[in-house]
């Protein structure tokens, strides 16, 4: 079965993958990689050098930046904050943006924000607001600004 893209979502990208939801008022722009059986809820966006991979969750209020991977069977919370840039100042883009990767079975919790740069191991958790500034081990289970290992899965 194809992707079922919402009439009003801009979905600018023609690598979505079969069985994909993407919901009203979501923007995906032209380059841009969706995987298969995913579902993007809606008010999302995801620019162009991404790559979310097979089966993952993104809820509302995501924004997905350049140098974002996401890998398969990953959940990222409603609002979940991803960044790009270690040192924005307006108009001023860096050369490239650090990769970001979200390893696979990982969950985001609402609200959590993460710095650019890091991975979030196989089948980590980030707690709901926790503000993630270094790599998160797989399976570790991290809450707290910042965040902080409180145990493994």
């Amino acid at each position: 079965m194809e992707a079922f893209i919402h009439d009003l979502a801009d979905v600018q990208a023609d690598r979505i993958g079969e069985d994909t939801r993407v919901w009203q008022f979501s923007v995906i722009l032209p380059r841009a990689v969706i995987g298969r059986d995913c579902n993007v809820c809606a008010h999302t966006f995801i620019e162009n050098d991404v790559v979310v991979g097979d089966r993952v969750t993104i809820k509302s209020g995501v924004y997905l930046w350049d140098g974002t991977r996401i890998e398969d069977d990953v959940f990222i919370g409603p609002n979940a904050t991803f960044t790009n840039d270690p040192f924005p100042r307006s108009r001023q883009y860096p050369a490239s943006f650090p990769l970001l990767r979200v390893c696979r079975g990982a969950s985001i919790g609402a609200h959590a924000t993460i710095l650019p740069g890091l991975r979030i191991g196989e089948f980590a958790m980030v707690g709901a607001g926790a503000v993630v500034t270094a790599d998160v081990p797989d399976r570790a289970v991290v809450v707290g600004n910042p965040a902080r290992i409180i145990r493994y899965l």
